[in-house]
């Protein structure tokens, strides 16, 4: 069972909103989650605090990103456990849900902790492509998905989604909304690549486009794919 501790660093996200979604998000962990990926989690919302305990993994809800592309990310601190970031208020400028965005970068914290896993499959001109193991990227639209207890929580691809085997209709993610497996992507969705021939390194094509995305943003986890991990720019745990 993984510990997570969640705080509220945020102005715009009151401590009862950021309660009642942390109780949602256990709810989506358990029941939805853990069947289809064996791993579960007990979150811990931390009121009133801005000292996690040590050696936790952490999910902080923060106000303004950055990098106006960034809505929320996950990586490693310094002391190597996972940490995951929300920006709420960026995400309530931009028109988008954070409690999705919690939801997002959550379960692919539980799913990719190290930000090291990939498969193998072919791309649709028979090429082999290692495939990002990001759970929530191809159908991450607030639109696709889906409510517990009046919040709204993110869509999610199974395992399914990355084993090319299957002929026949399977679930491919939570609400079955994909009818094939990597690459199909929902609109808004996208996927980090790797074309192991091409020499280029990680690329990004979306669902929009379609089209490969050569430039990654600093600190992104395309970007940290990319170069050793011993380069990787990790995130400083809080203040003890």
């Amino acid at each position: 069972m993984i510990e997570i501790v969640i705080l509220n660093l945020s102005t715009v996200v009151k401590d009862a909103e950021l309660q009642k979604a942390v109780a949602a998000m256990q709810k989506q962990v358990s029941r939805d989650f853990f069947p289809l990926w064996g791993v579960d989690a007990k979150l811990t919302f931390i009121a009133g605090s801005k000292t996690p305990p040590p050696k936790k993994s952490q999910m902080l809800i923060l106000d303004t990103s950055d990098s106006a592309e960034y809505l929320g990310f996950h990586d490693l601190t310094s002391d190597g456990y996972p940490i995951g970031k929300v920006f709420a208020k960026s995400d309530i400028e931009g028109g988008s849900s954070w409690t999705v965005t919690l939801s997002h970068e959550l379960l692919e914290m539980l799913a990719n902790p190290s930000i090291n896993l990939t498969v193998e499959a072919d791309d649709p001109h028979g090429n082999s492509v290692f495939y990002a193991y990001e759970i929530c990227d191809a159908v991450e639209g607030d639109e696709f998905g889906y409510e517990i207890d009046g919040v709204k929580v993110s869509n999610f691809v199974t395992p399914k989604y990355f084993e090319t085997f299957h002929k026949g209709p399977t679930q491919y993610d939570f609400r079955n909304l994909l009818k094939k497996c990597v690459p199909e992507m929902l609109k808004g969705g996208y996927l980090s690549l790797l074309k192991a021939s091409s020499g280029k390194g990680w690329t990004q094509i979306t669902a929009r486009e379609c089209t490969p995305q050569m430039r990654a943003r600093i600190g992104s986890r395309r970007e940290r794919r990319r170069i050793p991990r011993d380069q990787w720019m990790l995130s400083k745990p809080l203040p003890k």
